[in-house]
C-alpha cells in the first residue's frame, strides 16, 4: 500500500474513533464513550483493494432488505462486482439508495460471527473517473446496530454472503 493510501486510511480510522468517542450522534451511550479507546481494525491489506468494472443492471429493480429490528428498507439493485480473493472468483451486488443515489454494499464473509460482527459489514463505494468502482475492504465497517440495538441496520442479503474471509477493515475487539 502506498504511503498516501495508508495515510488516508489511518486518518479515516482516527476520525471514526474520534466520532465514536465524542460525537453526540455516536452509537455508543455516554457511559461507554468515557471508556472507549478505539475500534478494532485489521492491519491494512493491499490484497483486498480492487478497482472493479461494475456489471450494471439495465433496469435496476427495487429490492427490500430486512433490518435488524424487523423493519425493511428499499434499495435498487444497481450492479454486480466480480473480483477474486485468494484465487477464488466471487461477486457482490451493489445497491443504490433511491433517495440519495449513494452506493451501498452490505456483505457477510467467513469472518462474520467470529472475527467480525455476525450480521455482516458495510462499504460505501466511490465510482472512479473511468466508471470503475473502488472496492477497498480496508474501509469495511460494522453497522451501528453492532454497538447499540436501538439502531435499525439492513441485513446483507443471501447474494452478498461470500464463501471466503475478508480480513480487512473493522473487526471485533475480542478477535
Amino acid at each position: 500500500m502506498d504511503a498516501e493510501t495508508l495515510t488516508a486510511l489511518r486518518e479515516f480510522r482516527q476520525e471514526k474513533d474520534a466520532f465514536f468517542r465524542t460525537d453526540p450522534m455516536s452509537p455508543l451511550l455516554p457511559p461507554e464513550r468515557q471508556s472507549f479507546v478505539g475500534l478494532a481494525y485489521y492491519d491494512p491489506n493491499d490484497a483486498l483493494i480492487f478497482e472493479v468494472e461494475p456489471e450494471l443492471h439495465e433496469d435496476p429493480e427495487d429490492v427490500v432488505l430486512q433490518t435488524s429490528d424487523a423493519t425493511t428498507r428499499t434499495y435498487q439493485r444497481w450492479a454486480n462486482l466480480p473480483f477474486e480473493v485468494d484465487g477464488e472468483a466471487v461477486a457482490l451486488t451493489v445497491y443504490r439508495d433511491p433517495e440519495s443515489g449513494e452506493l451501498f454494499l452490505p456483505f457477510q464473509d467467513t469472518t462474520s460471527g467470529g472475527e467480525t460482527y455476525g450480521a455482516g459489514r458495510y462499504l460505501e463505494l466511490p465510482v472512479l473517473e473511468d466508471g470503475r468502482v473502488l472496492l477497498d475492504f480496508n474501509y469495511a465497517y460494522h453497522p451501528f446496530c453492532a454497538y447499540n440495538p436501538a439502531y435499525s441496520c439492513p441485513i446483507p442479503p443471501f447474494e452478498n454472503r461470500l464463501p471466503v474471509p475478508i480480513p480487512a477493515g473493522e473487526r471485533n475487539s475480542e478477535a
